[in-house]
């Protein structure tokens, strides 16, 4: 029996729900499929490096929540996306804004960042949200609050980007 995700609602008013993407987050966005496996086009660069710096930059605040917005999770399973993470993410993580069980597979793939995370943000009515992304596509201007926007190489790595989450993270307490 697998423990992929159940879908839930948010429950107590003092959660924060993460939106986290990988690629050009915790690593930069030149990541590839081959038959060795997940390859990483990056000189000097490793999957996940920033993976333990998010860790560390949420772990004063315990009513952060993460929801898996990336493809890793259609490509390889929710379970598989998330055993990728520290386990220090690993135990905030309560769902993904994709599911094994969705009828709209491929129109899924086809929606903007945005709008998968809009319609996780409206099916579970969240009020507190913020999403790391590299991908600001379809982000409309009165929804961009919202938006931890990374550089596609330097994703979490640059100091602006975790002073913007942590801000958000800080205006949503």
């Amino acid at each position: 029996m697998t423990t992929d995700m159940v879908y839930q609602t948010e429950t107590k008013t003092d959660s924060i729900t993460l939106f986290l993407d990988y690629d050009g987050v915790l690593h930069p966005d030149e990541v590839y499929g081959s038959r060795k496996g997940v390859v990483l086009r990056c000189d000097g660069h490793n999957l996940f490096e920033h993976a333990q710096l998010l860790a560390d930059l949420i772990d004063p605040y315990p009513q952060v929540r993460i929801v898996l917005s990336t493809s890793w999770v259609c490509v390889f399973g929710f379970d598989e996306a998330k055993a990728r993470l520290p386990k220090q993410l690993q135990t905030k993580v309560k769902g993904a804004t994709w599911h094994n069980r969705m009828e709209d597979r491929h129109l899924w793939m086809q929606f903007t960042r945005h709008s998968q995370i809009d319609r996780y943000v409206k099916r579970h009515l969240l009020s507190k949200w913020i999403a790391i992304d590299n991908d600001d596509t379809g982000w409309p201007e009165e929804k961009r609050h919202h938006l931890v926007h990374t550089d596609d190489r330097r994703g979490l790595g640059d100091a602006a980007a975790q002073n913007d989450l942590i801000v958000k993270i800080e205006e949503n307490l």
